[in-house]
């Protein structure tokens, strides 16, 4: 496997699309999951290619001064429990460092709500993320938990 920072337009929305499509269980909203593939197009985007195919991508948006948010990531189910979530977020934690960033933030459903948010909550929680707060930012069945970590170097 190997993780890339892709800049072309063209080729981060191709490759969001192209595994968003196959994740419906975590993007079922289609107005969502093409609002992901779009604001994907200006942000920072890492890909993980195995056998130069991609098989998973992770997406960095800047929403202050010092902290970046893990914006939207997917692994194909394929390729799940293979590590590759954990490659990618590697990889952009010590570009999002780098850029001089203290803070890295991720959003996802309250654990309890899906089964299936719950594994992307232990997910998150192994790679070091603290919770901060739920919001009521989507609606009353969706609540929003919010995670943090110190990335400073």
């Amino acid at each position: 496997m190997e993780i890339k920072q892709l800049t072309d337009i063209a080729e981060k929305q191709k490759t969001s699309r192209l595994i968003l499509e196959g994740l419906r269980e975590w993007f079922e909203v289609d107005e969502s999951r093409e609002n992901y593939i779009s604001e994907s197009a200006d942000q920072p985007f890492f890909t993980a290619f195995e056998d130069g195919a991609p098989v998973g991508f992770l997406c960095l948006k800047e929403t202050g001064r010092d902290t970046v948010e893990l914006a939207v990531m997917g692994v194909r189910k394929d390729f799940h429990r293979r590590g590759i979530g954990r490659e990618l977020f590697s990889a952009a934690r010590d570009f999002a460092a780098a850029q001089g960033y203290s803070f890295m933030q991720v959003k996802t459903v309250k654990m309890g709500v899906y089964e299936d948010y719950d594994r992307t909550n232990r997910f998150y929680l192994s790679l070091g993320f603290r919770e901060l707060e739920v919001l009521p930012l989507w609606d009353e069945a969706n609540p929003c938990q919010v995670y943090v970590m110190y990335i400073a170097e």
